[in-house]
């Protein structure tokens, strides 16, 4: 199994379990029944799919069909979308693109809001209510670490290739040669005009 399709399971398993086994979410689920919800992570090749229908939540990472809201963002983004009062600010800061119907994107910020994303609650059972606080911790931790190195290692990576390896040029450098380029075309023009004069003699 490649990463992708254990990644689209793992994250349909725990939305289903999230939003879709508490009867009090019904209203919001109600809201997205039929809908198809596309984010496209900058951080990630394939986007993720949401399908909601009555019952579950498909999450899929090759989906042909048309989506009603396509949404572009970074994984650092994500938290802060369970506050649909921050969409706004991101979409003017260019942090969020968001095509299609807004409201998509809206309602499930506001699903996300009311569930209960305690992983620790879930874990409980398992582990006993002190571990899984912990585990339930370290979790948010390391996620917004993950965040932090991804973004950070995007940076450093265009700095390498502009400024270490020389695989991209910087805008000064482009600019550098097309005004060398010009003049090299100019100079290749007047000796044209030159050899066609001494031909003539």
């Amino acid at each position: 199994m490649t990463a992708m399709p254990l990644l689209t399971a793992v994250i349909e398993n725990t939305l289903n379990r999230v939003l879709y086994q508490d009867r009090g979410l019904k209203a919001a689920r109600q809201r997205l029944k039929g809908k198809v919800l596309t984010l496209k992570f900058s951080e990630f090749s394939t986007p993720l799919v949401l399908v909601f229908s009555e019952q579950q939540l498909d999450v899929i990472g090759d989906w042909q069909g048309d989506s009603d809201c396509t949404v572009s963002l970074a994984l650092s983004v994500l938290p802060e979308l369970r506050d649909r009062q921050n969409m706004t600010a991101l979409i003017r800061q260019g942090r969020l693109d968001v095509q299609g119907d807004l409201q998509v994107i809206q309602q499930f910020s506001a699903l996300i809001d009311l569930a209960e994303l305690d992983p620790a609650e879930y874990m409980a059972p398992l582990v006993g209510d002190i571990a899984a606080r912990g585990i339930s911790r370290a979790g948010q931790r390391l996620f917004s670490f993950a965040c932090q190195q991804i973004s950070g290692k995007q940076q450093q990576l265009g700095e390498i290739l502009t400024e270490e390896w020389r695989v991209a040029p910087g805008a000064l450098e482009v600019a550098w040669f097309c005004e060398e380029t010009a003049a090299l075309d100019k100079t290749l023009e007047a000796l044209d005009a030159r050899l066609a004069q001494w031909e003539k003699k």
